[in-house]
C-alpha cells in the first residue's frame, strides 16, 4: 500500500494538477486539461515556481499524483504585522474522494503555515460547493467575511 506524500509540485506535474482543476462540475468550465497544455498553464507554473511566498504542492501515492493545493504566504500590516496562509485550489482525484485526503491535505497546508509564521489561514469557496463549505466548517473555518471578485 503507498503512503500518501505532500511536495512541491514540480514542470511534470502539470499536466495532472490541470487535469485534477478540470475534474468537478465547476473546474470543467473553467479549466482546459487538453495536452499540449496552454502556454498560460507553462506560465503560471513558471511565475509559482519563482515565487517564494507561494507553494503549489500535490499528494502523491506512489508516482500517482492524486491530489493538489496552492498556499500562498501573504504579508500584511494589518494585525500587527501578521503573516496569511491563503489556500487555494484544493483538489482531491475523484477515484480517491471520501478517504479522509482533504481532510490531510489541509491539516499538511495549514502545517506549512505554521512553519512560515502565518497566524491566520484563509480560503475562498464558490458559493456553489455547499458540501465544500460543510467540510471547511468540520475543520474549524468559520465563513466570517464575504468575499467579493470582479473578472477583468
Amino acid at each position: 500500500m503507498d503512503t500518501l506524500t505532500f511536495r512541491r509540485a514540480s514542470r511534470r506535474d502539470l499536466p495532472a494538477i490541470v487535469g485534477l482543476l478540470a475534474d468537478d462540475p465547476i473546474g470543467r468550465l473553467r479549466e482546459d486539461a487538453t495536452e499540449p497544455l496552454l502556454a498560460a498553464y507553462d506560465e503560471a507554473f513558471a511565475a509559482i515556481e519563482a515565487d517564494p511566498n507561494q507553494l503549489l504542492a500535490v499528494a502523491t501515492k506512489g508516482d500517482a499524483v492524486i491530489g493538489t493545493l496552492q498556499i500562498t504566504f501573504i504579508p500584511g500590516l494589518s494585525r500587527k504585522g501578521m503573516w496569511r496562509g491563503q489556500i487555494e485550489g484544493v483538489r482531491i482525484a475523484a477515484s480517491h474522494r471520501g478517504e479522509g485526503l482533504g481532510r490531510r491535505a489541509f491539516e499538511w497546508a495549514i502545517g506549512e503555515c505554521r512553519t512560515r509564521g502565518c497566524g491566520l489561514v484563509q480560503l475562498t469557496t464558490d458559493r456553489e460547493r455547499p458540501e465544500a463549505h460543510r467540510f471547511y466548517e468540520q475543520l474549524g473555518f468559520t465563513a466570517s467575511h464575504l468575499g467579493y471578485k470582479k473578472t477583468l
